[in-house]
């Protein structure tokens, strides 16, 4: 008959009675003892003993003598006593928890070794670039190698299925401007400036950045999810095994279409932000349709729509070369896979923020 256990504290001893198996000890291995009051624990009047119940022994040693010795089991028979140098063994060790606080060169050298992390990440990433741009001059000398129903497919998921969300997204802009624009300029009577403010925006600037920052975030992700998948099932291991090219067969295609679509995506995006903007001056303003087309015609440069048309190759780029060198950095895990593509989106919107900027210090300095 399997007697529970229980536990008898007097002075400094704990003494433990019953049966110590797996199906009793919960409320053994739980108990509630102050540390560094007991100093022995007899086990004299405990009957049988599993695994379980003396791991309950053990784990009441270890957190008894918590904030100094560790208690003295006493009263174990020959095979409790080599059960429990067993458990003693094989536990683990409780981490160890920093004692100092991070200090000033704690956080210098974090900050140096993430800059190191930074530096490294921008040469590998810059030799992927170099690798696929020798690609694609090779295939320009060789054509027939070129893989145009695979550049076709990525064009259709890169750019017509994008269409949707750009369209509606600069729409929205362009209403959002053209609002937020007519309660400053009708302070001052200037309410016909609407369109300047609507057509320069959504031009040079704000048409393309932010269809770039929504492919980013739609197409960029999904390269980095479809090669990383692809690596940790080492399908391109087998390609290397194979003699195929993993640049050539994945990483061209997606940068080629990504090139050739982001300028039609900005392209739509210009033209969904002029009407947006048109829409809410006709309703806010009282501009009518003609008179903010003869007011675009007439005042706003070619070379506005020009400076967007050329920034968008080059965000394309970004984002293709990121999205797949992400891609190309998987491990054999998920976790790895999930924070490549984290990583992946937002290392594209910063480096295409940060070369919108660049090209608008350099446009400004042209005088364009």
């Amino acid at each position: 008959m399997t007697r529970h256990p229980h536990i008898e504290i007097a002075d400094d001893t704990m003494r433990l009675s019953g049966d110590m198996l797996i199906s009793d000890i919960e409320g053994i291995a739980g108990a509630n003892v102050p540390s560094g009051t007991i100093s022995v624990i007899d086990i004299t009047q405990v009957g049988r003993m599993d695994t379980a119940g003396a791991w309950a022994v053990v784990s009441l040693e270890r957190r008894i003598g918590g904030g100094g010795s560790k208690p003295m089991v006493t009263g174990a028979s020959q095979a409790q006593a080599g059960l429990l140098a067993t458990l003693r063994e094989h536990m683990p060790q409780d981490a160890a928890v920093p004692s100092h606080k991070i200090s000033v060169a704690d956080r210098l050298e974090a900050f140096g070794r993430a800059t190191t992390r930074a530096a490294h990440t921008a040469i590998a990433m810059t030799g992927f670039l170099g690798q696929v741009v020798a690609t694609m001059f090779g295939l320009i000398l060789h054509p027939k190698r070129i893989r145009w129903i695979a550049i076709v497919h990525h064009m259709q998921q890169v750019g017509l299925n994008a269409v949707p969300i750009v369209s509606l997204m600069a729409f929205l802009i362009g209403v959002v401007l053209a609002f937020q624009g007519a309660a400053q300029l009708r302070q001052f009577g200037a309410e016909v400036f609407v369109v300047d403010l609507i057509a320069i925006s959504i031009l040079r600037e704000l048409g393309v950045l932010l269809t770039a920052i929504i492919v980013a975030g739609r197409s960029g992700s999904a390269f980095t999810a479809a090669i990383g998948a692809m690596k940790m099932r080492e399908e391109i291991d087998a390609m290397k095994t194979l003699g195929v090219d993993p640049i050539t067969v994945l990483v061209v295609p997606r940068v080629l279409a990504l090139i050739l679509m982001l300028p039609v995506l900005g392209l739509i995006a210009n033209v969904s932000g002029l009407i947006g903007g048109a829409i809410m001056s006709w309703i806010e303003l009282g501009v009518s349709p003609s008179v903010f087309k003869a007011r675009f015609v007439s005042d706003t440069d070619v070379w506005h729509f020009g400076v967007g048309m050329i920034k968008a190759p080059f965000f394309a780029l970004i984002i293709g070369i990121v999205g797949c060198y992400e891609g190309m950095q998987v491990k054999g895990d998920t976790e790895s896979l999930g924070e490549l593509t984290s990583v992946s989106v937002v290392l594209s919107i910063f480096l295409v923020i940060a070369a919108d900027a660049l090209f608008s210090i350099f446009f400004e300095i042209v005088g364009v």
